[in-house]
């Protein structure tokens, strides 16, 4: 690390801020036997280093009765393993950490924190899945002063928590999807305000979600080994202040009957019948002695493990930009953008009356365009709302989402009143971008909006067509995910899911979770599974997660024994390959798939050999890469012509060049011919991409690599089919499935993967290293844009650069975090050109390729270059 100059003194003494257990703020319910802790260190001037760091864990606040690490020497701010006594269920402790700096300047104790255990090994005691009905409610009493109470639940699919009428939590479509026969998810919470004196209710109504799915379907949701009715599970804990506890839990005494929710389903939508609706039936004072007794059901095959990934939950209310009457009593209302979630409806009409929702993302021929060919129903995305006919009746679906810009009203006669709810997994927005180019800052808008959209648990295809959580569409669109959100507990829930699908034989499926479908439908695609080592180290270089690595290394070396053992003649057999290039709308190119499947298992194999040197597994899987390179080579390259071709499609395929060159299979003393061929290509076709989903994400970085910014420029900001342009020129918002204009799916992430290379090579900011510890700032791709910026929150602190050009001087600002070094590369004619403040401390710089290197540590720093 650097030394202080002469004459310099550091800055004030490291503190500790945003303290988070397990990547979460005050988690409330953690089944975790060793809980991770991390904190922001900060501190002002320059060249700040954290030395040491000390973690107490109390039964109270400052207290550290339960866990005192003492002062570990250690410039490590997360991952901070707890290695107390072990912990105790459903019990609060409260942690707190002061660290040193580099001077061995002590700082002072953090604000305490606290984390909550949930069941651990103690489990749901008494309580047993019951079902029966939709509706279930349980009486009890509370007789003294609750201090503390705890709802444990799960409800499966789906469950809408209630007590003393009123929601146990803002959550919605709770818990997440999993694999019900590996693992089953319940939550905690805090519903001690809820409790009251004397008589009291405790309630669930339950959706059917993929657990309960019945209607038929491409993917076999309907046939799933765990499909059931919907079943509770619920352990009610209430502690009074005079030590006693007192549980409720589900079992045959609770009331079942039949609710207003007459059928709810996943791709078909809801009906809901206000006529059947049971006012305050999930108060206390609601007589339901004519309710049927609860059946107590076989569990589900599962583990019980208390969520930790995000909930999902409506995150926004928008009031449409139009609503229009198309024709007599059909309204078709425009909300300006393309989202997911569902409509809330609020209407007066005569009792019987009912009222549909048709739910798309296009109109055609004065309809909404609600087709879905994978599921076996006229009714897609269509909720209907059968009034009970007593004034102003509002309501909202609960156990269903669709994709949806427009919404088709039918029934009422008068102009709807109907607000779009937007819903999506609740993760923290963690980067923001700006550039005086508005085209790129529409790309990182729309890319954004398509990735929350596609956020619901899992990571999603679309949330219009599929909901599925395809494993390629994560493959390449998960650096720009990780970029742009903060994604550390849900991808962490994802890889469990993963995991959980595997097959005995090792194989993984090409949607994740599976119903048993993708093993051998579409399948087997290695650009798609080979996610799993990709994302893996994905996350390490995002968060520095090496118990992640630990936990999943037998799951994936048995995965990779599988795709290794089939690979003939030094390539792997894919069906899928480059998934929608321009002009090939149902599928990929004609393109040999070989090459691509190779290239991504080349690329798995190299993530896997570092994961295993990083835990101290070492595997001779580089050997497997070096073989697999050559039989690539071997097979597609042509070394005269500098060209990757295949025998079957002798046309020039940009994928079949990009991909060799973005993973370093192309030989040394051929990548700058390819390159150049490669670049020759596009501008031959008028600066037009001509690639799909496995491409798109490369081209224009290797672009810019081999000195062809302007090239990659022209064909980010290209306006004519196919571009990103001519989407947005024709109304797009987010980013679709495919280049045509009739693309089936209008919110698809995984051809907006353009966003990396804005961020990366625009805004110039890379990540390179676990958990951000090394960076590079390096603007390669400033053709066409004046200015940009993009600040990140990353696990070590903030990380910034913005810069700006003028005629040749380009001013350059960025901003260093404590425990994080950057490379920066100032765009100069020569060394001399570059002056940086604070000037003592940066260092001599070193000159090459028309850049000046800068190498600095934490801090705010200041290059001006005058002859950019």
């Amino acid at each position: 690390m650097h030394e202080l100059p002469d004459g310099w003194t550091p800055g004030g003494p490291l503190s500790a801020g945003t303290l988070k257990t397990e990547y979460a703020v005050r988690p409330l319910g953690t089944d975790v036997r060793r809980p991770r802790f991390g904190w922001i260190a900060t501190a002002p001037g320059y060249g700040a280093t954290q030395s040491a760091y000390q973690v107490m864990v109390g039964s109270e606040p400052g207290l550290g009765d339960v866990w005192d690490s003492g002062k570990q020497p250690s410039s490590r701010s997360f991952g901070i393993e707890y290695d107390g006594s072990p912990l105790t269920p459903r019990t609060r402790y409260h942690w707190t950490v002061r660290l040193w700096d580099s001077q061995d300047r002590e700082g002072d104790w953090a604000e305490p924190e606290w984390f909550e255990t949930a069941l651990l090994d103690e489990g749901f005691g008494a309580a047993r899945w019951i079902g029966g009905a939709n509706l279930l409610r349980k009486s009890f009493t509370a007789d003294g002063t609750v201090t503390r109470a705890r709802l444990y639940a799960s409800g499966l699919g789906y469950a809408d928590l209630r007590l003393n009428g009123r929601p146990v939590s803002d959550a919605v479509l709770d818990p997440g999807f999993t694999n019900y026969d590996h693992t089953v998810l319940y939550v905690t919470h805090d519903v001690t305000e809820l409790v009251q004196s004397g008589d009291n209710m405790v309630g669930a109504e339950l959706g059917r979600g993929f657990f309960g799915l019945s209607t038929p379907n491409a993917w076999r949701w309907h046939q799933t080994p765990w499909t059931a009715e919907p079943q509770l599970l619920a352990r009610l804990v209430i502690e009074y202040d005079d030590g006693r506890s007192v549980e409720v839990v589900s079992d045959e005494s609770w009331h079942v009957t039949a609710g207003p929710t007459i059928s709810d389903d996943l791709y078909t939508g809801e009906t809901y019948d206000a006529r059947r609706a049971l006012p305050g039936w999930d108060t206390a004072a609601f007589d339901a002695s004519t309710w049927a007794a609860a059946a107590v059901v076989d569990a589900p095959k599962g583990k019980l493990v208390a969520q930790a990934h995000e909930p999902i939950r409506v995150i926004e209310t928008v009031e449409p930009m139009d609503v229009t009457e198309v024709r007599p009593g059909v309204w078709i209302a425009d909300f300006g953008r393309t989202t997911a979630g569902w409509t809330k409806l609020a209407v007066t009409a005569e009792a019987g009356t009912v009222i549909t929702l048709t739910h798309g993302e296009t109109v055609a021929d004065g309809n909404v365009v609600a087709v879905n060919v994978h599921v076996e129903s006229d009714r897609i995305q269509r909720d209907e709302y059968i009034a009970a006919g007593n004034g102003v009746e509002e309501w909202e679906p609960r156990f269903s989402y669709k994709g949806f810009r427009y919404v088709q009203i039918e029934g009422v006669s008068e102009r709807p009143d109907v607000r779009m709810r937007e819903v999506h997994s609740d993760v923290r927005t963690v980067t923001r971008f700006t550039s005086a180019q508005a085209s790129y800052e529409q790309f990182d808008r729309a890319m954004r909006r398509t990735i929350l959209n596609n956020l619901h648990g899992i990571p999603t295809d679309t949330p219009f067509m599929e909901k599925n959580g395809w494993t390629g569409d994560a493959q390449v669109g998960g650096p720009t995910m990780l970029a742009s959100l903060d994604l550390a507990r849900f991808f962490t829930k994802w890889l469990g899911d993963i995991r959980d699908s595997q097959a005995e034989s090792g194989q993984l499926p090409v949607i994740v979770p599976s119903s048993g479908w993708g093993f051998t439908d579409l399948s087997p695609a290695t650009e798609w599974p080979t996610v799993y080592p990709f994302l893996l180290r994905e996350l390490y270089r995002s968060y520095g997660d090496e118990r992640l690595l630990r936990e999943h290394w037998d799951s994936l070396t048995r995965y990779l024994s599988w795709e290794i053992d089939r690979v003939e003649d030094g390539l792997s057999v894919s069906v899928l390959g480059d998934w929608l290039p321009p002009g090939f709308g149902s599928g990929p190119a004609p393109e040999d798939r070989r090459l691509t499947g190779t290239a991504y298992l080349y690329r798995a194999v190299i993530a896997a050999a570092e994961i295993g040197d990083l835990i101290g597994r070492p595997h001779d899987y580089r050997k497997a890469a070096t073989d697999l390179q050559d039989g690539l080579n071997r097979a597609f390259l042509d070394r005269e012509a500098a060209v990757y071709k295949s025998g079957e499609d002798p046309d020039y395929r940009q994928t079949s060049n990009a991909v060799p060159l973005a993973f370093g299979i192309v030989p040394e003393d051929l990548a700058e011919r390819v390159a150049a061929n490669l670049a020759a290509d596009v501008e031959a076709r008028g600066f037009h991409l001509n690639t799909g989903c496995l491409g798109v994400g490369v081209l224009l970085p290797v672009l810019t690599a081999y000195g062809y910014a302007d090239a990659a420029t022209k064909v980010a900001l290209q306006r004519t089919y196919p571009s990103w342009g001519y989407w947005f020129d024709l109304g797009a918002d987010t980013m679709w499935e495919k280049w045509e204009e009739d693309s089936r799916s209008r919110n698809h992430y995984f051809q907006g993967t353009v966003v990396q290379w804005v961020y990366e090579n625009v805004a110039g900011l890379r990540n390179l290293d676990a958990g951000w510890e090394r960076i590079l700032v390096r603007p390669d791709a400033r053709d066409q844009v004046g200015s940009a910026a993009i600040r990140t929150e990353t696990i070590r602190g903030r990380v910034s650069v913005a810069w700006k050009q003028v005629s040749r001087v380009l001013s350059l600002d960025v901003q260093v975090p404590v425990g994080t070094t950057a490379e920066v590369h100032v765009p100069s004619a020569a060394a001399s050109d570059v002056s940086a403040v604070p000037a003592p401390f940066v260092g001599e710089p070193s000159y090459a390729d028309g850049y000046t290197v800068y190498t600095v540590p934490a801090g705010l720093w200041t290059f001006t270059s005058r002859s950019a």
